[in-house]
């Protein structure tokens, strides 16, 4: 065998063989600008209160929030995803707390706006599921099914209340048909053309929002496989991209990120959009319980994990150790 152009010439190791060698050639590099940040703010409670699920993750105060948020602007992220826990018993049908000025979603909004700034971009899940006693994403008909027309209305109003309270950027999850269009219409009309919509584009019917259902006190009644989308399916989530984008999304997500690489590539490659990727509660719980186990090397395997994901074409990346990895990053 010739020595030029295969082995023994070519020995692909050479470019592996020191940190520094390996950090030269690197082809994806995480930096804390790709990372937003989900955080969750319980109304009525005076001490943060930790997530069992999610070891690590808490349901912030609003003051323990404001001190997540400059963290987060110190760390160097680009941004913070607020979803609100109503006090107990002010859920309804209509999940009306979401839409109510003073409902803690909103108030967390003011607060961290009034915090940070245009630091870091405040952005809000635009959704009804913890607001309703059903814990669904929308309206339910007479027959106890999603209406998607009538939750489309909700969503509207709620945009508009989420601008006015200072977002820099909506992010509708609930996957109801038409929603991107109705929510860039609302914000338009009342003069916010300045907030981008991250259009939660292909979400997926996931066993792994698990731990997320605690996190927000779900109250949820059934599953949501009517509207989140079949994890048997890639093609959908093209034509649910191509929909977003014709109703004025100004980026798309893939949610979960892990289990879904391949959709992400696939929306990568057909956007000019920025694509975000949710790493979502159940990744995280899962690696946080198998490191407490002692059957992996924590770091390593968030660090991995977050670099597979970039690596598979996300701009940006949603994920609980946001301010955590940024820091090390730095």
């Amino acid at each position: 065998m010739s020595k030029y152009g295969s082995f023994p010439g070519t020995r692909p190791r050479r470019l592996r063989t020191s940190p520094v060698m390996r950090r030269m050639v690197a082809e994806t590099r995480l930096h804390p600008a790709d990372f937003i940040l989900p955080a969750f703010v319980r109304e009525g409670v005076s001490e943060p209160v930790p997530i069992a699920a999610m070891p690590g993750v808490v349901q912030h105060t609003r003051d323990s929030l404001k001190k997540a948020a400059l963290e987060a602007v110190e760390a160097g992220i680009s941004g913070i995803m607020l979803f609100g826990v109503p006090e107990e018993g002010k859920k309804d049908a209509l999940g009306t707390v979401g839409t109510d000025p003073d409902g803690i979603l909103q108030v967390a909004l003011r607060d961290v706006r009034a915090e940070v700034g245009d630091d870091l971009l405040v952005m809000a899940d635009l959704c009804l599921d913890e607001f309703t006693d059903h814990g669904h994403c929308g309206v339910l008909d007479a027959e106890g099914r999603v209406d998607n027309d009538a939750t489309l209305e909700r969503y509207a109003e709620m945009a508009q209340v989420q601008a006015d309270a200072g977002a820099h950027v909506v992010g509708p999850s609930g996957m109801m048909d038409g929603q991107i269009g109705v929510i860039r219409d609302a914000l338009d009309q009342i003069g916010r053309e300045d907030v981008a919509v991250l259009a939660y584009t292909a979400k997926y019917s996931s066993a792994f929002y698990g731990p997320f259902r605690e996190a927000v006190a779900s109250s949820l009644q059934g599953d949501r496989k009517t509207y989140q989308q079949d994890p048997a399916n890639w093609r959908e989530s093209l034509r649910e991209l191509e929909l977003d984008l014709a109703e004025g999304a100004d980026m798309v997500m893939v949610k979960p990120a892990g289990p879904y690489l391949d959709i992400l590539a696939r929306v990568a490659d057909a956007v000019d959009v920025p694509v975000v990727a949710y790493q979502i509660s159940g990744e995280y719980a899962m690696i946080e319980a198998a490191a407490e186990k002692g059957w992996i090397d924590r770091d390593r395997a968030v660090f991995e994990t977050l670099t597979g994901i970039k690596r598979a074409g996300a701009r940006n990346i949603l994920t609980y150790w946001a301010t955590e990895v940024a820091r090390k990053l730095r």
